[in-house]
C-alpha cells in the first residue's frame, strides 16, 4: 500500500521546475481555465485534471519527437 505521508505532486528534476510551470499556465490559457499565481485550491477537480492530462500528453508527444530524432518540440 502506498505511503500517503509523502507528496505525488513533487518535481523530480528541480531544473525543469519553471518550465513545467510555464507548461501548465499555457495548457489552462489553452484550455480557458483562469489560473492564478500560487494557491488554486478553487480550481475545480474536473478542471485540474483538464490541465494535468493535456500536460501529460504534451510531454508525451516532446518524448516521442526526442525519440524518433525530430526536433520539433518546446518541452
Amino acid at each position: 500500500m502506498a505511503n500517503n505521508n509523502s507528496s505525488n505532486n513533487q518535481i523530480n528534476v528541480p531544473e525543469a521546475r519553471e518550465a513545467m510551470y510555464n507548461m501548465k499556465h499555457e495548457v489552462a490559457n489553452e484550455l480557458g481555465v483562469t489560473l492564478n499565481n500560487g494557491y488554486n485550491g478553487n480550481l475545480s477537480s474536473k478542471d485540474a485534471g483538464r490541465i494535468g492530462g493535456n500536460m501529460v500528453r504534451k510531454m508525451i508527444e516532446a518524448q516521442e519527437r526526442q525519440m524518433s530524432g525530430s526536433n520539433g518540440s518546446r518541452y
